[in-house]
């Protein structure tokens, strides 16, 4: 079923790689020397050979926990550290409008890279959610793992629904035989939300594409449409199913890291050629973001970055929505409280923000499961040609990080909460022992 081992889409990137470092040797040669520093002004300096080709980037995020790498490099001063000192970290309204400006790029008025769902720069990049019109797009790193949740409405308190959905599937038959319509809500068509949703959906038996019906949201959205009754559950990040349950509209049926412990979430996606055309800016900013991700890791600080976070110009909630599941205490609105879950979102540490390969193998895997890329996607080379882990190695090395490199670019078989393995080296296998599945 996958073309899974075809190097050719290798070349292209090969062939850049080689005329940038020839650009670079030439740059050495003519006499820029390694040495010379100019100040930025902030107390920082920087090589000259290495001050980037621009001071400005224009990033995207939603209000959710997992944007606060790019927040707090914003905050913190640390884009200006490596000498872009006039980027913007701007709010997006939702995964949509992210997408939408990313297709306008900076110089129309949108943006050059965002805070992302992870699947979402393959989907643009083919034009799957673009109207045909393809936007070549990177990688650059993982933001996060594990800080997800699916939240259920109090109309099904008494099921305690928790990893098995199941329970779900006679109450949602009910609502269609009385001629209504059960809601699941995700917050972008092929983005983890959807992953997440679908999986635990299918894990119980409950066929995502028939039994119910998953609708989008924009996260910042979600509570107040469970206060509304307009469904029946939705997966989000933090803050808003936190939001749920202090509101008590709802509860929280599981944390995604239940589903997939440390799994891969959102990532720093750029528009590519914004990168091919600002390879030294691409790096700062890439250095930026893991020096914010190390900061945001350590317990010393979670508080302060939650205060940060709650700032109106960022996420505009109180901190008590934030704070909790981010120092890793789990209030599921039921009475269960899980304090130092293992299941706590992290930025860096475990591997958090190196993007692996396998991981975004498994995310296009379980779209073509759900139809959103035809079933012969030679996954393998669109992988190469979005995943961009050799910038991350490099900055990476950059900030006296070479430890935090995995020796691989896959992490290996993985295993699901049901006992299901994903096995990297043979996705086919994977996806041919599911059950429940809608192939394009």
């Amino acid at each position: 079923m996958f073309n899974m081992f075809n190097a050719s889409s290798a070349v292209s990137r090969r062939q850049f790689l080689a005329g940038a470092a020839a650009l670079t040797a030439g740059a050495v040669t003519a006499g820029i020397p390694r040495a010379q520093s100019q100040s930025l002004g902030s107390g920082y300096w920087i090589a000259q050979a290495d001050t980037p080709e621009t001071t400005r980037a224009k990033l995207g995020f939603i209000a959710l926990t997992d944007a606060a790498p790019l927040i707090i490099a914003k905050e913190k001063g640390l884009f200006e550290k490596y000498g872009m000192k006039d980027v913007e970290v701007e709010k997006q309204a939702s995964w949509g409008t992210t997408r939408d400006n990313l297709v306008l790029g900076s110089g129309a008025g949108g943006i050059d890279g965002a805070h992302i769902l992870t699947p979402m720069p393959y989907l643009i990049s083919t034009g799957k959610v673009t109207d045909g019109r393809p936007v070549p797009m990177y990688i650059l790193a993982r933001l996060n793992v594990n800080g997800q949740g699916i939240s259920v409405a109090n109309t099904y308190r008494e099921l305690e629904i928790g990893l098995d959905s199941s329970p779900l599937k006679a109450k949602f038959a009910e609502i269609r035989a009385a001629g209504g319509e059960p809601k699941c809500a995700v917050t972008f068509p092929g983005g983890t939300h959807d992953m997440w949703m679908r999986y635990w959906l299918a894990a119980g038996g409950i066929d995502p594409n028939t039994d119910v019906s998953t609708i989008v949201v924009p996260p910042p959205q979600m509570v107040a449409n469970m206060k509304s009754r307009t469904m029946e559950a939705f997966c989000v990040g933090e803050p808003w199913n936190a939001q749920l349950v202090n509101q008590k509209e709802g509860y929280t049926a599981l944390t995604t890291g239940e589903l997939w412990n440390n799994h891969p979430e959102k990532s720093l996606g750029m528009r590519a050629d914004w990168v091919d055309a600002h390879p030294k800016a691409t790096l700062a900013l890439l250095k930026a973001v893991q020096e914010a991700q190390i900061w945001c890791d350590q317990p010393e600080n979670k508080e302060e970055m939650c205060q940060i976070l709650a700032q109106r110009r960022w996420f505009g909630i109180p901190v008590a929505d934030i704070l909790g599941r981010s120092q890793g205490t789990f209030d599921y609105g039921t009475g269960r409280i899980v304090e130092n879950s293992p299941h706590v979102m992290k930025y860096w540490n475990e591997e958090a923000s190196y993007p692996f390969k396998s991981h975004e193998l498994w995310f296009l895997t379980e779209n073509i499961r759900w139809g959103y890329f035809p079933a012969d996607t030679d996954t393998k080379a669109l992988v190469e040609q979005v995943n961009r882990e050799d910038l991350w190695k490099e900055a990476a090395k950059a900030i006296g990080q070479d430890a935090a490199i995995p020796a691989s670019t896959s992490r290996g078989v993985e295993t699901f909460f049901d006992g299901v393995q994903f096995d990297p080296e043979n996705p086919g296998a994977y996806l041919d022992a599911l059950a429940i599945k809608k192939l394009a």
